[in-house]
């Protein structure tokens, strides 16, 4: 089947076998800890601040990262990354197993997994197409990560509801240790060609610049990226509100909150399959234009909802909406970019995505302390209405100039 075709490549299966393992665990400590810390502060801002220094790294390092992977060995990086994210999952399990509630500790610890991300994900992406063995199955291989990376996030949240219920917060923890298991087994089990050391002197600073000269030249990369940045700014983040919406606006409880994360994640699951069954890739810009008008109905729905299943479709739009949004830039940056530019390109786009999230996060987290959460909620809605204008807009303009151009070099 074509939905399936990168999985032909052996090292993207076992890429793609231990991820889905790996994912299910993060999920579940992502609920658990976002549901624990809500639990033990009451504040939404605190919880602004857990996302905040868990992305804060993407924004500060993304650059940077994408210069130094260019010139390492990626599939060490890779290796390198899950050990120590599994050292960090081990630490966290280990302080909530003694009941050691300490948020300073839990932002610590959070923030080093902000860092170890920051190298993962821009590895990940930029090692996605040294995977496959036919390049033209790199989309696939794409939305096929976009997918595990979703069908996740609806699996892991019902699951975590399940061990909160059940066993309590630290078996949240300790079976995202455990996880890092098989994710390091086909990590060692791949066979990736051998890596051949750049032994010109390289100046990071000049790459960076390179990359922002190249990034600022290609007008629609650029759009893309702004738009995105906004998105993750002020709309992305109304995530972080879920337990917000589950405790206080629905008087539920962590099941409730975990109906809402799934919910997100049932969204974000479609729009992976879309992706995977998308062939035309010129049709790009209109998922881009679709998806965000859906992210914005969804979030309007969610702010006059009155029942837990009408918010819960608000939901499903919403992470719908985000994910097939971003897995449409990312699919046209990954194959509109010149090899030699495609990580810093791709760090670029993580910072847009992950980067900006954390400071929309510790923004929407403040904001929800004066503003109650549907009015937050309606006002992330009017301003992902207005900023998709703002992009229409822009890249209109771009289609105007080069058509002009296309007629005058005719003229010539």
């Amino acid at each position: 089947m074509e939905s399936f075709i990168a999985l032909k490549s052996r090292n993207f299966k076992l890429f793609f076998i231990g991820q889905s393992v790996s994912l299910l665990g993060t999920w579940i400590q992502k609920t658990a800890i976002a549901w624990l810390v809500y639990k033990l502060t009451g504040s939404p801002f605190i919880l602004g601040l857990i996302v905040f220094v868990g992305l804060i790294p993407t924004l500060l390092l993304s650059p940077y990262v994408g210069s130094f992977i260019e010139r390492c060995h990626k599939y060490k990086v890779m290796k390198n990354t899950q050990w120590l994210a599994a050292l960090q999952a081990l630490l966290l399990a280990i302080l909530i197993y003694l009941k050691y509630y300490n948020i300073t500790a839990i932002v610590l610890l959070s923030l080093m997994q902000g860092v170890i991300n920051a190298f993962d994900v821009t590895c990940r992406q930029a090692m996605m197409i040294d995977l496959v063995d036919d390049k033209a199955a790199l989309p696939n291989a794409i939305a096929l990560n976009s997918a595990m990376t979703n069908l996740a996030r609806v699996i892991g949240p019902a699951l975590a509801g399940g061990l909160l219920s059940a066993f309590g917060e630290d078996f949240c923890f300790i079976s995202n240790f455990l996880s890092f298991i098989p994710v390091l087994y086909c990590l060692y089990l791949m066979k990736l060609p051998a890596f051949i050391k750049n032994e010109e002197e390289v100046n990071v600073l000049n790459k960076l610049k390179e990359g922002f000269i190249y990034v600022k030249s290609e007008k629609r990369i650029l759009s893309q990226l702004l738009l995105l940045s906004f998105f993750s700014l002020m709309l992305i983040p109304f995530t972080t509100l879920l337990p917000v919406l589950a405790k206080e606006v629905f008087n539920g409880n962590s099941q409730t909150f975990t109906i809402f994360e799934s919910a997100v994640g049932i969204g974000a699951l479609i729009s992976a399959i879309y992706m995977t069954s998308l062939k035309k890739m010129e049709k790009l810009y209109n998922s881009i234009i679709l998806s965000s008008i859906i992210m914005g109905i969804g979030l309007g729905i969610i702010a006059f909802s009155h029942t837990i299943w009408l918010a819960s479709i608000g939901l499903v739009l919403s992470g719908l909406g985000m994910i097939c949004q971003s897995a449409s830039i990312n699919t046209y940056i990954q194959l509109h970019t010149v090899p030699e530019m495609r990580s810093r390109v791709i760090s670029y786009y993580i910072m847009a995505f992950l980067g900006m999230t954390p400071i929309g996060s510790l923004i929407i987290g403040l904001i929800a302390e004066f503003l109650n959460t549907r009015t937050v909620l309606l006002l992330e809605g009017f301003l992902g209405v207005f900023s998709l204008s703002l992009f229409v807009w822009y890249n209109y303009k771009i289609e105007k100039e080069l058509d002009t151009e296309l007629k005058i070099i005719n003229e010539e």
